[in-house]
This record gives structure tokens, sequence and C-alpha cells, in this order.
């Protein structure tokens, strides 16, 4: 009776071991309890209004629901700092009568991170991504708006993915 009391004491603190490493989120063990995220602002040669604000709080969203760590306005221990360097919307595909039949808008992001703790960890670096749309369409109001959602989404994982899943 002894064995078994002693073999499900070891079994049941490796499972209660193997538990503290892993999280839901794909994170390792994060040795911070702070993060800021400083305005990115527009500094691309087209300016959409707005588009600055929105990265700035869709970053800080993404880091606040995936993780335990908590939104300083200064001195925290992860720095996300960096600009919106390109707003472009350009044809990608064309008709058979010269027409642009598919639209491109493409964002691309500069990213510092900054982690007091690990210096090794920190990294400069852009992140980009696009979203095609038909030409006969406008890039105006529900259309860019959700272009916009959809990009700054899979930028703002791939910044999280970089930062502090290690992927």
């Amino acid at each position: 009776m002894k064995k078994i009391h002693y073999l499900f004491l070891i079994i049941s603190s490796f499972i209660l071991n193997s538990c503290s490493v892993y999280n839901f989120t794909g994170t390792g063990k994060i040795d911070a309890k702070t993060y800021q995220v400083n305005f990115f602002p527009n500094n691309s040669d087209l300016i959409e209004p707005g588009i600055d604000r929105t990265f700035t709080l869709t970053l800080q969203d993404l880091i606040q629901n995936q993780t335990n760590l908590h939104l300083v306005k200064n001195g925290g221990d992860l720095t996300y700092e960096g600009e919106i360097v390109d707003y472009r919307i350009s044809p990608m595909t064309a008709t058979a009568d010269q027409q642009a039949a598919q639209n491109r808008l493409k964002i691309r992001v500069n990213v510092r991170f900054t982690n007091k703790n690990k210096e090794a960890d920190d990294f400069e670096k852009v992140f980009e991504f696009y979203h095609d749309y038909p030409a006969a369409q406008q890039l105006t109001g529900a259309t860019k708006d959700a272009a916009i959602k959809e990009i700054f989404e899979r930028i703002t994982q791939d910044i999280f993915n970089d930062s502090l899943a290690k992927w």
C-alpha cells in the first residue's frame, strides 16, 4: 500500500510540474510582470488617419488577452515601440484590357522590442501583411475597416510570437 501511495505522489508531482511550464497561449515562462506599448506613429508616405491609434490599441489588447502581464504607461519590464513605415495600395492583377482586377493594401510596421530582464530577447524588426480586394470595390468604410483589422491582427500576432512565444 505504501508503494502505491509513493507512486501516486510521484506521478502527481510530474503532472503538476509540467502544467506550470506550459500555458494555452503558447508562451513559455515570461520573466516579466509589466509591459508598455508606446504610441506607434504613422510615418508612411500615404497617411491614413487613425490607423496609428488603432494599431497601438490592437497590440495592447492582444498582449493583455494572451498573457497575465499588466499594462503600464512607462517603466514596463517589456517595451514595444516603433512606427508604421508603409501604408500602400497597389494593383496586383490586370485584365486583358490593362485594367486592374485586384488591388492590395499592404501595411509595414517597424517594431523595437525591449526586455529589461533579458536583453538577449531585444530586437528591432519590420512586420508586414496585406489584404487583397477587387479593384471594382473602393477601399472605404466597412471594407477598409475590415482590411485594416485583418492586417493588424496578423501583424500583432507575429509580434507577439517573436517577442513572447518565441515561435
